[in-house]
């Protein structure tokens, strides 16, 4: 099956964690891509979508929130799961669910949503971005963890399998 993996991400970090979502579901047997929200025209031919965002002062990169605005009524008609990338709450241990980005994610209705813990490298910043993350305190660092990112993606890629099994039980019985 023809999965895309739409990620929006400003300093690769997302872009990254999007990667590994690719091989785990190409691993288990799917035909699956990373692409950018602006290079998506339609999900025409696509079974399945993983929608990820980076995820900035609690919402989801504008990139994404506009991709969603356009296509979520194609977007409701697929299988569909998301996840969001952020830092806040990391130094407490766990990060903390994006509220801003929950209503974004709702439009699509996926069947999943996580959030997973972020990358701040401070040499990749511009001035303007050094300066809020000071102010924010937020942590510098990478704290992915790719053993959970990995455990999600071959979640997901079970979860579109019986996806498949149930509609194609269905297509048989109707």
């Amino acid at each position: 099956m023809k999965i895309l993996v739409v990620v929006a991400s400003k300093h690769h970090a997302t872009e990254e964690i999007g990667d590994v979502i690719v091989e785990e579901l190409r691993a288990a047997g799917h035909g699956a891509r990373r692409v950018a929200p602006a290079e998506v025209r339609s999900f025409e031919g696509v079974g399945a979508v993983v929608l990820g965002s980076a995820v900035y002062m609690t919402q989801w990169m504008e990139p994404m929130r506009d991709l969603v605005a356009r296509r979520a009524e194609e977007l409701r008609h697929l299988p569909v799961w998301a996840f969001s990338v952020g830092l806040a709450g990391v130094p407490g241990g766990e990060v903390q669910e994006p509220a801003r980005a929950a209503a974004v994610v709702r439009q699509v209705d996926p069947l999943g949503h996580v959030t997973f813990k972020g990358r701040l490298d401070p040499a990749v910043l511009g001035l303007r971005e050094r300066s809020v993350t000071r102010l924010g305190s937020a942590p510098e660092g990478d704290y992915r963890e790719w053993d959970t990112i990995r455990a999600w993606a071959r979640g997901v890629a079970a979860e579109l399998d019986e996806h498949v099994t149930r509609t194609e039980g269905l297509a048989h019985t109707g």
